[in-house]
C-alpha cells in the first residue's frame, strides 16, 4: 500500500503560480512512477504530467507544456508540480498518483494509488 497526500492548492489569479506537493508513505517510493492528473465536474480525469522513478524522465500534456514542471525528491518521498502562468482553464481538482514499475505512464488505469485531491482555482 502507498498513501498519498496532496497539498498546496488554493485560489490564484490568472498569470500566477502555485506549487503542489504530494507526500508518499508506505512502500518504497522509488518503485513507482508518479503522475499528476486533474478533474473538473462532469469531465473525465485528465493527465497532466508524469515522472519516472529516478526523476530523469518526464512527460507533459500539451495543455501544460512549458508552464508546469513535475519533479520528485526521493529522499523526501515527495513529488511536486510547479505551475506557472496559470489560466482559468487550469481550474480543477488535482490528484497525484503512483504507478508501479517506475516508468512514466499517461493513462489513469496505469496508476494503482491515488491521493484525495487538492483544489486549484484560477480567477480571471
Amino acid at each position: 500500500q502507498v498513501q498519498l497526500v496532496e497539498s498546496g492548492g488554493g485560489l490564484v489569479q490568472a498569470g500566477g503560480s502555485l506549487r503542489l506537493s504530494c507526500a508518499a508513505s508506505g512502500r518504497t517510493f522509488t518503485s513507482y512512477a508518479m503522475g499528476w492528473f486533474r478533474q473538473v465536474p462532469g469531465k473525465e480525469r485528465e493527465f497532466v504530467a508524469t515522472v519516472n522513478w529516478s526523476g530523469g524522465t518526464t512527460y507533459y500534456a500539451d495543455s501544460v507544456k512549458g508552464r508546469f514542471t513535475i519533479s520528485r525528491d526521493n529522499a523526501k518521498n515527495t513529488v511536486y508540480l510547479q505551475m506557472n502562468s496559470l489560466k482559468p482553464t487550469d481550474t480543477a481538482v488535482y490528484y497525484c498518483a503512483a504507478s508501479g514499475g517506475g516508468i512514466i505512464a499517461l493513462h489513469p488505469r496505469s496508476y494503482s494509488y491515488w491521493g484525495q485531491g487538492t483544489q486549484v482555482t484560477v480567477s480571471s
